[in-house]
């Protein structure tokens, strides 16, 4: 195939990031060291903290920094304190700066297809970060367009095609996340690549769903180059 647009997700696809919250996570766990709960029961009520604040709070470290304290506030057996809470938050909020790690393989494998097609970078979370992280992969060249989303749904999918006057039979999604990369494009009309990443966090997670556009699974983001 060639003259397609090729619309790339960031975070696990193109660089390292849920691995940074996991780490975190286990950081918060050790400091919380519950008692009675065991350590996927408070992962448990993390996630539903996570899952009721996505609404208002969105994607990113800041908002996870939040979910950690409130979490801590909720589960903790022993008188909190100020340093406790900046202990907490510190989990989180140290994500911020860290080192972007391209995965294997993405800087050639953007070369290769950037000369055959149309490629576009859509991320969702916290505008700053995300944009301080697309700065720091130094990828940005590589893309026509940036969208930074508050969330990839299916109206969001839409209204990027609308923008950039995209052909939905031409126009594929690639990316980690079943929810919102795969089954929220799909859902849109346009074709979708499924990339799985070993950690791709627990609330993107989906039974990958039939759509009106085509689905291609692979191993490895260069793969595409075997594709495309």
């Amino acid at each position: 195939m060639t003259d397609q647009t090729l619309i790339i997700d960031a975070d696990d696809t193109l660089w390292e990031n849920n691995i940074y919250f996991d780490r975190a996570t286990e950081e918060f766990l050790d400091f919380l060291d519950h008692a009675t709960m065991s350590r996927a029961d408070v992962r448990a009520v993390l996630n539903e903290i996570e899952r009721a604040n996505i609404a208002s709070q969105g994607y990113g470290a800041a908002g996870f920094s939040r979910n950690l304290r409130q979490c801590y506030e909720h589960l903790a057996e022993r008188d909190i304190s100020d340093d406790d809470l900046a202990t907490v938050m510190a989990f989180g909020e140290r994500i911020l700066s860290q080192e972007i790690e391209l995965i294997d393989g993405v800087v050639d494998t953007l070369d290769y297809l950037g000369g055959r097609h149309h490629l576009i970078l859509m991320t969702k979370g916290h505008p700053e970060e995300q944009r301080l992280k697309v700065d720091r992969s130094g990828l940005e060249g590589h893309f026509r367009h940036v969208a930074i989303v508050r969330e990839k749904d299916p109206a969001a999918y839409e209204e990027l095609t609308a923008e950039l006057t995209l052909a939905p039979e031409r126009t594929w999604m690639v990316g980690n996340s079943p929810r919102s990369d795969i089954n929220a494009p799909l859902a849109a009309g346009l074709n979708a690549v499924f990339v799985p990443h070993e950690s791709t966090w627990s609330l993107k997670l989906q039974e990958l769903a039939a759509g009106p556009g085509r689905l291609l699974v692979l191993e490895r983001f260069t793969q595409l180059r075997e594709h495309f």
